[in-house]
């Protein structure tokens, strides 16, 4: 007498449900690789700009000590009232 039984169809389509579609998960690695690549190529090649370095930590870009500093937002020539 054979008792080997195939499981309950309630289990499969639980676990069809639990398992996500193979077309998700290729893309998912595609995604993955392209991104894997991309950073590989950006590491490979350096800054987009000549000079262009990382800010230094606790501190912006505006604080490294170069002579002037007028940039946005310090109100310098902005509607001061002065005719020009």
């Amino acid at each position: 007498m054979d008792d080997s039984r195939e499981a309950a169809p309630g289990a499969q389509a639980a676990l069809r449900k639990a398992v996500p579609p193979p077309a998700l998960c290729g893309f998912l690695l595609l995604l993955a690789l392209v991104f894997t690549g991309s950073y590989a190529v950006g590491e490979l090649v350096g800054p987009v700009a000549p000079g262009m370095h990382a800010t230094p930590s606790g501190g912006s870009a505006d604080e490294d000590g170069a002579p002037g500093g007028a940039g946005h937002g310090d109100g310098a020539g902005h509607g001061d009232g002065a005719g020009h």
